[in-house]
């Protein structure tokens, strides 16, 4: 039974650091621009010089 006790309290700590780690990627910004990345693909790449 005291191993259960203990996955469960470290399945806890592991969610609770998940979800402080998404609010902080959600406040910085991380999210902000999604449309760039949708037509990004379409674009081709710079040509690369070769001498």
């Amino acid at each position: 039974m005291s191993i259960i006790l203990l996955l469960i309290s470290i399945s806890l700590i592991v969610a609770i650091g998940f979800l402080i780690a998404f609010i902080w990627a959600v406040k910085s910004g991380q999210y902000e621009d999604d449309y760039t990345p949708s037509i990004r693909v379409l674009f081709d790449d710079d040509p690369l010089d070769k001498d």
